[in-house]
């Protein structure tokens, strides 16, 4: 079956339908014409299905300690570890309203620990490694901690991850997957996992109601400071059956997958834990990372695996490329058994795209790669638009899902979307002024992100991404400067010299650019590119606003501590703003009106 035919074949994929509601006012929304079909009442009802009617078939798949093998856990095993852990957390009598907080790494104890406090009613929340392992000071993952006030707290290993508890100021229970005697009063996770599951357990189970709190999310922080997002296991449910109802060949194609995007994040755990949950399929956790060093580990494991749906951050792909380019063999064995290659959480540049489709063509001419996405928040659980049909090209982010209405509202020179439904969330977390403010009079909750109809007499093509609301701004001459769609046009220009690129210019004459040179990036080649492409849009005519006349290459690269960058690889343009002022300063100093690159030296 060709792609064509399969995204034609109404069995596989839903065909795109949306209506257009015009209202009075001007503004306008959107909603798929089918209705959401019944979903599951809780997660814990994925796990009871599948271990009674796949108990042998594989959940979990992890790297063992050798490295060269996998530690695997069924459905069976999974309910039995999930029942017992369960238990041991009744038994510990945990004070109510309380969350557990799990620190470390997607592991099979992480999802076990997750899974099973979700069973009983209990809420989990996972932080992003990155603020106790990897951080030079512990100060943001304390405030998240007092902000949470969690009843247990998780980590994998005791000496790596205990040092970041000291000083936090929370009292609660630890435990620890390894080295718990390292820790004071800490609990080894094998322990829970000892513990006689009883008829209490279920009776928990049966309590849980489709409004209670899952689980929360930090926010990215993108905007401001990190807010505790509540998910309720109604909007968790509700958001896969929606995925179910457009991409139908997951009734009957379980989905396979190497994933390493973290669980503290909306698109690596509600998108695509859930949907390996909710279909009875397998996740191999991905030891690595779109990193130098790390991404040789996510090669290997694609080649072992061979999944059949790639998921990703751009990137992520931008890190596979090279080795799927050199290397023709591998990658047939990397697309042998993939469905579709999908990415989300930042705007694909063109040339990636391109130069997947050039991979695919190469090594499996006769099926075409599917490249797709879907778009939405970690308050949304996540999805609220998906791209369900043959895309030409990046930009579009789909059309809504059945359940949810996306409103157009008309806001400076950009319509910025908002959305209603099911899976939306029912606000932040002891926050009621900042739950207040993300939903409008009429209850859409205000996302920030802008948008527009690829075409306007027909809804159902989908949407066009326009970036983030809060992100343009104006030059002097009172120009808007649209930061997304010219921030995408100039990494995928630039590529693959560039990581990413951070545009400036508020309330200045001229755009500038502030560039993170990749890895494998030659200062004086860049320099030259940088160069070339500013010179072509110049060239082509190329307004002010479209047109960037000075380029500062900086030799520092984007600071996690400082929240310049997430452990999902994607820019935090205010916060490199922010805390980069002088080098914005330095870049625009000057009366110059010609091409300027600038290459700061260490």
């Amino acid at each position: 079956m060709t792609e064509d035919d399969f995204l034609l074949d109404e069995s596989q994929i839903a065909p795109p339908r949306t209506v257009r509601i015009d209202f009075d006012d001007g503004s306008f929304a959107l909603r798929s014409p089918v209705a959401l079909k019944p979903y599951a009442r809780c997660i814990g009802e994925w796990i009871e299905r599948w271990a009674r009617e796949t108990p042998d078939a594989l959940a979990f798949a992890e790297r063992d300690e050798s490295g060269e093998g996998w530690r695997k856990l069924d459905y069976r095993a999974l309910r039995q570890a999930v029942g017992a852990v369960a238990q041991a957390l009744l038994d510990m009598k945990l004070p109510e309203g309380k969350p557990i907080a799990i620190l470390s790494d997607n592991a099979i104890d992480h999802a076990v620990l997750m899974l099973a406090a979700m069973h009983i009613g209990r809420t989990a929340c996972s932080l992003s490694s990155a603020y106790s392992r990897m951080a030079k000071d512990p100060s943001r993952l304390h405030g998240m901690l007092q902000a949470l006030q969690p009843a247990l707290i998780y980590a994998s290993d005791a000496k790596v991850y205990g040092g970041a508890l000291a000083g936090s100021g929370v009292e609660a229970a630890a435990v620890f997957s390894r080295n718990a005697d390292a820790h004071g009063g800490a609990l080894p996770f094998a322990q829970l996992l000892q513990a006689s599951e009883t008829p209490a357990v279920m009776q928990a189970y049966e309590a849980v109601l489709p409004d209670t709190h899952a689980k929360y999310l930090l926010t990215s922080g993108s905007t401001g400071k990190p807010k505790v997002v509540i998910n309720t296991h109604r909007m968790l449910c509700a958001n896969q059956q929606m995925m179910a109802q457009t991409w139908r060949f997951l009734e009957h194609e379980k989905p396979v997958l190497v994933d390493w995007l973290p669980w503290s994040h909306t698109f690596g755990a509600n998108h695509n834990l859930n949907m390996v949950l909710c279909h009875g399929g397998a996740l191999y956790i991905d030891e690595g990372r779109p990193a130098p060093g790390l991404i040789e580990k996510t090669v290997r494991n694609l080649r072992e695996v061979k999944p059949t749906l790639l998921f990703n951050v751009p990137r992520g792909f931008d890190m596979l490329l090279p080795f799927l380019e050199a290397d023709d063999a591998l990658a047939a064995e990397v697309f042998s058994r993939l469905r579709l290659a999908f990415y989300a959480a930042a705007a694909l540049a063109p040339s990636t795209w391109q130069r997947l489709e050039a991979v695919a063509e190469r090594v499996r001419p006769e099926r075409p790669l599917w490249l797709t996405t879907s778009w939405g928040a970690t308050e949304t659980s996540p999805a609220i638009t998906s791209a369900h049909w043959k895309l030409d090209g990046a930009g579009c982010i789909g059309a809504p899902l059945p359940g949810l209405e996306l409103k157009f509202v008309s806001n400076g020179q950009k319509l910025e979307m908002r959305v209603k439904g099911v899976s939306v969330f029912p606000g932040y977390r002891h926050a009621p002024r900042e739950t207040a403010e993300a939903f409008d009079e009429e209850g859409y909750y205000r996302i920030g992100d802008a948008g527009y109809l690829a075409d306007p007499e027909h809804a159902e093509r989908g949407v066009i991404f326009n970036g983030r609301v809060a992100e343009d701004f104006k030059l002097s001459s009172g120009t808007w400067v649209s930061v997304g769609t010219l921030r995408v046009k100039l990494v995928s220009m630039l590529a693959p010299h560039a990581q990413d690129v951070v545009l400036t210019g508020h309330d200045r004459d001229e755009i500038g650019l502030l560039v993170f040179p990749s890895p494998q990036a030659v200062p004086q080649a860049l320099a030259e590119r940088i160069a070339d492409v500013l010179r072509t849009l110049r060239e082509e005519g190329a307004g002010s606003s479209q047109c960037p006349t000075r380029a500062l290459v900086l030799t520092e690269p984007p600071s996690l501590d400082a929240g310049e960058i997430t452990d999902k690889g994607y820019i935090n343009q205010r916060a490199v703003l922010t805390r980069r002022a002088a080098e914005v300063a330095r870049l625009h100093a000057g009366a110059h009106h010609d091409l300027q690159v600038i290459q700061l030296r260490s």
